[in-house]
């Protein structure tokens, strides 16, 4: 089966990272949900999607067999990324009387899950971040398990870097899939290696992408924004002692040392090295949460979307802020396209 013959539905699109991972594969997205006005205006801002129908809606309100008159024959898979405030670490969402996963507002896990009772389709995949693996967590994963196979699906859980993919970016996440036919493989081809780990290279493999050669172009004057001047901060006399690759532990020896060890998150004054690939790319970093640019300064719009592996001249509708949680939360295309790839051919 050529990958034409398959359709895909989308649920929680966001900026449409996932969506484009189907696009990459020739996968058409016909339909695609998210309950943000920004980003379901962002989807609708992009050649891509000329031909999805773009719906603002929480699918908790829409009815799933209502999605069905938009499909034809094809064989179609869901896709969808449930919001991850419920597992990221800074947000455990078990209490002390341990409630059920399905009371917590922000988890949409059953949700995603009706969808799939409801629809039937060919094949699913869920993408979270890693930490839905810490052990407090275990009654999400656990649901996951079990709803797939109550629902004769097939299970599949692939923990993911996207520097094995062709991000210029370290961003692990956790994949779940679905699918009414037996995996073959047991992961995703990887498309690239760490070259610093020599007994792991493979001829068929790239090294990892570097940040420096995905975001050169955009240093560019025309590129400049006002939200990147750092200038005027309260920590920018120490961002620039901060060398490119560190963070504010190298400020913590010495008799200068400005801060204690340990006593400020990892990516605090972190910056970039241009001959490194990126740390994750946040959704809501605070006022001095890097990467920065080696330079000194803020990343730039269209830095963060090619970090993430955003087509060129993709367009975000918001503002500054909604835009940098659109591209934050989205799953690289790249990576999306490896993931969407690896239940395509087990369909």
């Amino acid at each position: 089966m050529t990958k034409k013959n398959i359709q895909a539905i989308s649920l929680f699109s966001g900026a449409g990272g996932l969506d484009l991972g189907c696009k990459l594969n020739d996968i058409e997205v016909k339909i695609a949900i998210d309950n943000d006005l920004d980003s379901t205006k962002t989807l609708d801002l992009n050649k891509e999607f000329s031909n999805t129908k773009i719906l603002h809606q929480d699918i908790k309100n829409e009815r799933p067999e209502k999605l069905e008159e938009h499909l034809s024959s094809k064989k179609t898979i869901l896709i969808g990324g449930p919001p991850c405030q419920p597992f990221s670490k800074n947000g455990y969402w078990i209490t002390h009387e341990n409630r059920k996963m399905t009371k917590d507002p922000r988890n949409c896990i059953g949700d995603f899950f009706n969808y799939v009772r409801k629809l039937n389709p060919d094949g699913f995949l869920i993408e979270n971040v890693e930490s839905i693996l810490h052990p407090v967590n275990k009654n999400a994963v656990n649901y996951i398990t079990q709803a797939t196979k109550k629902l004769d699906y097939k299970f599949k859980m692939v923990r993911s870097n996207a520097l094995d993919y062709g991000v210029p970016q370290k961003r692990k996440r956790v994949f779940f899939f679905g699918s009414k036919k037996d995996f073959d493989l047991e992961e995703p081809e990887k498309t690239h290696y760490d070259p610093r780990e020599e007994n792991l290279f493979n001829s068929n493999l790239k090294p990892y992408e570097t940040v420096g050669d995905h975001i050169k172009e955009f240093s560019k004057i025309k590129y400049k924004e006002e939200q990147e001047n750092a200038e005027d901060g309260t920590y920018f006399k120490e961002l620039t002692r901060v060398k490119p690759g560190k963070n504010y532990l190298s400020l913590c020896d010495g008799k200068q040392s400005n801060f204690k060890k340990n006593t400020r998150f990892w990516n605090f004054l972190l910056k970039l090295k241009p001959d490194l690939p990126s740390w994750t790319i946040a959704a809501q970093p605070g006022p001095w949460v890097g990467p920065f640019h080696w330079t000194n300064r803020r990343l730039r719009v269209p830095e963060i979307a090619a970090i993430q592996t955003f087509p060129k001249g993709y367009k975000f509708f918001g503002n500054r802020r909604s835009v940098q949680r659109q591209i934050g939360n989205a799953v690289p295309p790249l990576l999306g396209k490896a993931m969407v790839n690896y239940l395509a051919n087990n369909l």
